[in-house]
């Protein structure tokens, strides 16, 4: 809409000015002679502004530069949400990921407690560790309730960004797993982002409002042609003449003091807008190796953690080591899976980041 609306000024911006006519009548209900129309004037005129000084030309180019601005303010937010559409999804993907976790720790939890139970029933484990299984239970379960409240708010975020008006109960394929590997590969100049271009395209426009300013102050003529009808002596006579305005008082200095304003404004945005994508693309590349160090690194720490408690299940089991260490262990595998989903959810972020700063979304398409 703001595009259209930016076209729309561009389309007005070549009209011309718009032709006047005129009737008048002289020499009409006054004293004698003049107390009848037998000495009336009547004069039919035509006046054509003619605007000096490229004023039009002007305007035209401050309009295509407007819209030119406008549509990189469009692409940039495409680009962006794109970018919140990314993380939104990889938000609902997480929420299952939790519920996921927390239903294998209530199985592993439920099957820890019956071990519990049976030791106690033979008399090899007093009635405390029982109790402390059923704790470790009970806090899973509610584990799994703060899950499901926070996919239902993660799906209904999704809907409200894919503008559908049902929550959506399920997603397909995985952002987590995704493989971006061309999004790292693709080196980024940081005046390419979508933000300093948009910068750019409002500085050059600014630039040439000033133009359309100072050109406004030139006067203007405005031609005059026209015929006159003289009842007394019967007879018609053509007049012409040129009008033109003495811009002594309103020069317009006002209009040209905000445009050039605005150009200050403009290239201090610019700048900065440079400066702190010099910043994020290096940040982005930074924060993408990092993140993937650490999924490899979450990724081994779950492999040791889920042996120490194969091994420390075993042990429990045949006697050889208390629930204590038993549920340890246990909280170290929940926690090393929660770790593992936490950086493949980092490393989402990171690339949706990447990808926003790129113009592409978080499939490696370039954003139109």
């Amino acid at each position: 809409a703001d595009t259209r609306r930016a076209e729309g000024q561009a389309l007005q911006a070549r009209a011309r000015p718009n032709p006047t006519i005129g009737v008048l009548t002289e020499n009409v209900g006054g004293s004698s002679p003049y107390q009848r129309f037998d000495r009336a004037e009547t004069t039919l005129q035509f006046s054509q502004p003619i605007e000096l000084g490229g004023k039009r030309s002007a305007r035209i180019a401050a309009g295509k530069a407007g819209v030119l601005a406008s549509v990189a303010r469009g692409r940039e937010v495409r680009i962006t949400y794109a970018h919140d559409l990314a993380l939104a999804y990889g938000a609902a993907e997480v929420a299952e990921g939790r519920i996921a976790l927390a239903d294998d720790e209530i199985e592993e939890a439920t099957a820890d407690l019956r071990a519990a139970r049976a030791l106690v029933g033979a008399g090899k484990e007093a009635r405390l560790r029982a109790l402390q299984a059923e704790t470790s239970v009970n806090a899973v379960n509610a584990e799994r309730e703060i899950a499901v409240a926070n996919r239902i708010a993660a799906y209904a975020r999704l809907a409200a960004l894919a503008g559908v008006d049902e929550p959506y109960t399920g997603i397909g394929s995985s952002l987590l797993e995704l493989e971006t590997s061309t999004l790292v590969a693709k080196r980024l100049d940081p005046g390419e982002t979508a933000t300093v271009a948009v910068a750019r395209a409002e500085r050059a426009a600014a630039a040439l409002r000033i133009d359309v300013e100072r050109k406004r102050a030139v006067p203007d003529i405005i031609a005059n042609v026209g015929v006159r009808r003289l009842e007394y002596e019967g007879a018609t006579a053509v007049l012409g003449g040129v009008t033109i305005p003495l811009h002594i008082f309103d020069r317009n200095r006002g209009n040209i003091a905000v445009s050039q304003a605005d150009l200050l404004a403009a290239e201090a945005r610019l700048a900065a807008a440079r400066f702190d994508a010099q910043a994020a693309v290096r940040a982005a590349y930074a924060q993408v190796a990092a993140v993937d160090a650490r999924v490899a690194a979450a990724v081994a720490s779950q492999a040791t953690a889920n042996e120490t408690y194969r091994l420390a299940r075993i042990a429990y089991e045949a006697g050889k080591a208390p629930l204590l260490e038993l549920l340890t262990a246990r909280h170290g595998l929940g926690a090393a899976r929660g770790t593992v989903l936490d950086a493949r959810a980092a490393r989402l972020e990171a690339r949706a980041e990447l990808a926003r700063m790129q113009g592409r979304n978080i499939l490696g398409d370039e954003v139109q």
